[in-house]
């Protein structure tokens, strides 16, 4: 054979209580109203994927337990700490007064796109990032309650990616570069510290 799949156990993935004791990473998930309990479990599997400290369910979002957050999630709603809030704005405030920096991932006048953002090494630096509505966005408050605006490259007719496969890219795209800044500095924690 060429090639072959990895088995699951030969992909050494830690265990749900290995994920929550596992030192922070610096960043955690803002869902801003999201109507589909299917985006919320994509959700939360991403964040698994990529070692997101929280993921934060604001206003509309279906909130587990739930068998459609389940089906997409594949069981990453019992690893991924979450919490929920009736308030996006308010769960903005509290980030930021945890010294987050709070980042909106939408089109805006003066938004920054995707490939420039180079998150900060400095000892301390946290980022919360925010994905909106699968219609309306990111909402305009939380915009202006934001210390910036990401948007991810898009070069075909439509003006958005869903939220999910959003969630995929920006995390991606942050995870990569902070562990090229670490190995760059050679600090595996310099992401927060």
């Amino acid at each position: 054979m060429k090639d072959r799949k990895l088995l699951n156990i030969e992909l050494h993935r830690m265990t749900p209580e290995e994920y929550r004791s596992a030192p922070e990473t610096g960043f955690v998930v803002v869902l801003d109203n999201i109507r589909s309990a299917h985006n919320v479990g994509s959700a939360f599997r991403t964040c698994d994927s990529f070692k997101a400290d929280k993921l934060l369910l604001c206003g509309i979002c279906a909130v587990p337990p739930s068998a459609e957050i389940r089906k997409s999630a594949l069981g990453a709603e019992e690893s991924v700490p979450w919490e929920y809030s009736g308030s996006t704005l308010e769960a903005v405030r509290r980030l930021r007064e945890q010294g987050y920096t709070i980042v909106s991932v939408e089109q805006t006048v003066g938004s920054e796109s995707l490939e420039d953002f180079s998150p900060s090494t400095a000892p301390g630096a946290r980022y919360a990032f925010i994905f909106g509505n699968e219609v309306d966005g990111v909402s305009q408050e939380v915009v202006d309650a934001s210390d910036m605006s990401l948007e991810i490259p898009q070069f075909g007719t439509k003006h958005s990616l869903n939220v999910s496969v959003s969630v995929g890219v920006v995390l991606w795209q942050y995870s990569f570069r902070r562990l090229t800044s670490q190995a760059r500095t050679g600090n595996p924690r310099s992401s927060n510290g």
